[in-house]
C-alpha cells in the first residue's frame, strides 16, 4: 500500500514519526506552512520557517524513505497581525522554488476583513505562478466559511480544479462537491473526521476529487490516521484501486498540476554520520 498524505505539519512531528508513517506505506507528503504555535514577532521568523520547509525537511524526511514538498503562504491565523502582514510581499520569490506544488493554507480562521484581504492577495499570486491553491476552512462557523471561501475562489477567476478545500465534514462537503473544487478531509483523534465518518462520506460522494489528510501538527494529533482510513476503507468493502485512488493517485492529481511533483526515484535514507542520520554542522 502507498500512501500520500496530501496535508501535515512535520516540523512540528519527531523523526519517529517518519520512521513510523514510511512503515505504514507513506511514500509522500506536502507540508503547507501554517502557524509556529504561538504569535510570530517579524516577518523573518517567516522566512527562516520556509527555508526549513524548502530544505530542512526533505532532507529530513528523505532520511526515512519519503518524498517532501510543500505549500507556502501567510496563513489565516496568522493574517490578522500585522507584524506578519509584511510576508506577502516576500512570498514571490519563494513560489518560484521547485518543491513549492501550491499556494497555502490560505482562507479564513476567524472571517475577518485581514483574513480575506491575504486570501484574495494569494490567489492572485496563485493565478501568476501557475499553482493551485490549499484552502483552510475555519474550525469556528464552518459552513459559512466555507461557502464564503467558494465565494472568493469564484470571484478570484481560480479554476475549481486547481484549489483544495479542506477540513471539510458532512456539513460542507456537499457544497463543495458541487462547486468542482477538490474535497480534503482531515482525520483526528478526537476532532475533525474520523475514519468511520469518512468511508461513509466515501460510500456517499465517491472517490472522486476526494483527498485524506492527518493534519498532524503540535496538537493531539496522529500521522497514520492515513493508514488507518486506508484499512477502514478495505474492511467496508472498497477495493484496493479505490483506495489507492483516494489515498495516492487523487493527491498525486491535484499537486501534480503545479508542474513540479517529483516522486521519483524514492529517497534512500543517508549515509550514517558517527551514530546519527542527520549530518550535523
Amino acid at each position: 500500500m502507498r500512501i500520500f498524505d496530501p496535508h501535515i505539519h512535520m516540523t512540528s512531528r519527531t523523526t519517529d514519526d517518519y520512521q513510523r508513517m514510511h512503515a505504514a506505506g507513506v511514500r509522500a507528503v506536502v507540508e503547507p506552512a501554517f502557524w509556529l504555535g504561538q504569535p510570530r514577532t517579524n516577518v523573518g521568523s517567516f522566512l527562516d520557517y520556509f527555508d526549513a520547509l524548502l530544505g530542512w525537511e526533505p532532507y529530513r524526511a528523505a532520511q526515512y524513505g519519503i518524498h517532501h514538498h510543500c505549500a507556502l503562504a501567510l496563513n489565516p491565523k496568522e493574517a490578522n497581525d500585522p507584524r506578519c502582514a509584511g510576508v506577502l510581499a516576500e512570498l514571490p520569490r519563494y513560489l518560484l522554488k521547485d518543491s513549492v506544488v501550491a499556494v497555502g493554507e490560505v482562507g479564513y480562521d476567524s472571517m475577518t476583513a485581514e483574513e480575506e484581504r491575504a486570501f484574495e492577495a494569494q490567489l492572485a499570486l496563485a493565478r501568476e505562478n501557475d499553482l493551485p491553491v490549499l484552502v483552510h476552512t475555519p474550525h469556528r462557523d464552518k459552513a459559512a466559511g466555507t461557502r464564503r471561501s467558494l465565494h472568493v475562489v469564484r470571484d478570484a477567476g481560480m479554476p475549481p480544479e486547481r484549489v483544495l478545500i479542506d477540513h471539510l465534514n458532512e456539513m460542507t462537503v456537499g457544497m463543495v462537491a458541487d462547486s468542482g473544487c477538490w474535497m480534503g478531509f482531515s482525520i483526528y483523534p478526537d476532532t475533525k473526521m474520523d475514519p468511520d465518518r469518512m468511508v461513509a462520506l466515501l460510500k456517499e460522494y465517491g472517490t472522486d476529487r476526494m483527498l485524506v489528510n492527518s493534519a498532524a501538527d503540535w496538537g493531539r494529533s496522529d500521522p497514520l490516521k492515513t493508514r488507518e482510513v486506508a484499512d477502514v476503507m478495505l474492511a467496508a468493502g472498497f477495493g484496493e484501486d479505490e483506495v489507492d485512488r483516494v489515498l495516492w493517485r487523487n493527491p498525486v492529481a491535484f499537486y501534480g498540476q503545479s508542474g513540479r511533483l517529483d516522486l521519483e526515484p524514492a529517497p534512500q535514507a543517508g549515509p550514517d554520520h558517527a551514530g546519527n542520520t542527520i549530518k550535523r554542522g
